[in-house]
């Protein structure tokens, strides 16, 4: 961080749920900083560097509207996880600080076909055949080897090529954000590097807060929704988190580089240096954008094969059921969307990091048998806590750009996290709440204990009340698989 400002005696409440740093409170802010957080998880912002970030984020140039901060935010590079800033096409730049390191880190749900009581009791061999199916771990291969034309295809064909080599079904991909595939993918933007990292990785799920978990739905807040999603009580899901591993985090590291030696020629100066960006139309620019749909892609293919592995492993284990696509979002991406900006329908590129997509009913962009509903928005826990299923509402297009939190958003450091506790204690507290948990390191439980995240349920009803994305349901995990 370069600044860290004094903004007690200029944070205005806008309603219970929503707060305003306004464009006065620093020389320099463009735009005026919006967080959505409530009393009870405001102190928690305030305990690291996220409403800096946010100032910081408000004086790049080109915005098409303020630097938002979702209710999980917390420090992050450049901006905080749970930004979200859009900015005009002509006039603005595009940060890979904006979007992260793990491009299109995300979440997707699958629906079976089983009810809680028919699982339960196999839920440690489950658990055991699933670890042994999908391939957890930091730098951990993956049961596929792809040559450089293959992973090219990837880059270039996202979920659909995954379906077409097998690993799924043709309706998969019209349940995914941008059906599996970013368009505007360049597999020529991405480095040597990029391609060696991500050769042995399609498949696998990563080390940190990604996670492959079994999981029941305990409580229904909207029946309506619930039925078009296809959920009902007691329905065993399953929810995977992953995202583009090595590849993206090249393809990240990469454009940060280019951007740090490029901003001058553009003439750009940013109040942090995790900040470098280039303006869209740049040869910079498009570079990142095509190498971050790439990376994308790579990660809705990766999705895509992990879902076809767990669905082998349910159909072994019980025979006649099914796993079907609720749907899958992207966490970390840069995508050119079109939103209502001052009266006028404007296309910007509105960056999320740490933040989901939350378009509401009617919207084109979401699949035909949800436009009744709004877009599924899917928000993990932290491991052995809730997550929750969310439908987009016309207020998230209103007030952040069609954006939602993410998760439950980090409280902790992970090198706190670790010193606070032991893989036996949490093993012990997971047990002692039900749930089976396996993890190829100790790091992947002390470091991710449920201690070290904000409460979700208490981000989720900020969510809910501030009028981005209402409740549909509830989920309790019952087997847990970590890094």
């Amino acid at each position: 961080m370069a600044y860290r400002y004094n903004l007690s005696d200029k944070i205005q409440r806008i309603d219970e749920w929503t707060i305003r740093i306004p464009r006065q409170a620093v020389p320099g802010m463009q735009v005026d900083g919006i967080v959505f957080a409530d009393e009870a998880l405001y102190p928690s912002l305030l305990k690291d560097d996220t409403l800096s970030q946010v100032v910081n984020v408000a004086m790049l140039p080109g915005l098409a509207g303020p630097s938002l901060a979702m209710p999980d935010a917390h420090q992050g590079y450049g901006f905080c996880i749970g930004g979200v800033a859009a900015t005009n096409l002509a006039t603005g730049v595009v940060s890979a600080g904006g979007v992260g390191f793990d491009i299109n880190c995300g979440v997707r749900l699958l629906a079976s076909s089983l009810e809680k009581n028919q699982v339960g009791k196999n839920i440690s061999t489950l658990i055991e055949e699933l670890y042994n199916a999908v391939p957890a771990g930091a730098g951990v291969r993956g049961r596929l080897k792809l040559s450089q034309r293959e992973l090219r295809d990837v880059l270039d064909r996202g979920a659909s090529w995954a379906v077409s080599a097998g690993y799924g079904d043709e309706v998969d991909v019209e349940y995914i954000e941008e059906q599996g595939r970013m368009t505007s993918a360049d597999p020529d933007a991405v480095s040597d590097r990029a391609f060696e990292r991500g050769k042995t990785q399609v498949g696998t799920l990563g080390s940190g807060n990604h996670f492959l978990e079994i999981q029941y739905v305990e409580e229904i807040f909207d029946p309506q929704a619930a039925e078009t999603f296809g959920l009902h009580e007691n329905q065993i899901v399953v929810l995977i988190h992953s995202g583009s591993r090595g590849l993206g985090h090249q393809v990240c590291s990469d454009a940060i580089r280019s951007m740090d030696n490029a901003i001058r020629k553009y003439g750009i100066t940013v109040p942090d240096r995790q900040l470098a960006c280039v303006p869209i139309a740049s040869e910079e620019g498009k570079q990142y954008l095509g190498a971050m749909a790439a990376a994308a892609n790579f990660a809705f293919a990766n999705r895509q094969c992990m879902t076809h592995w767990t669905r082998e492993v349910f159909t072994r284990m019980f025979p006649g059921s099914s796993l079907r696509v609720v749907y899958d979002v992207c966490h970390n991406i840069a995508k050119i969307e079109e939103h209502v900006i001052d009266g006028q329908k404007s296309r910007v590129l509105v960056h999320r990091k740490g933040a989901t997509r939350a378009f509401p009913e009617n919207h084109p962009d979401i699949p035909a048998r949800y436009r009744s509903t709004g877009q599924p928005v899917l928000i993990p826990g932290s491991m052995g806590t809730a997550s929750y299923v969310l439908a987009g509402l016309a207020g998230a297009m209103e007030r952040s750009f069609g954006s939602c939190c993410h998760g439950a958003g980090r409280l902790k450091s992970r090198t706190r996290a670790k010193k606070e506790t032991n893989a036996k204690a949490v093993l012990a507290e997971l047990h002692q709440h039900g749930i089976v948990a396996r993890s190829r390191t100790r790091e992947g439980l002390t470091e991710e204990n449920p201690s070290a995240y904000k409460n979700v349920t208490d981000v989720v009803d900020v969510v809910h009340h501030a009028g981005l994305a209402r409740k549909v349901a509830k989920l309790i995990p019952i087997g847990v698989i970590k890094g």
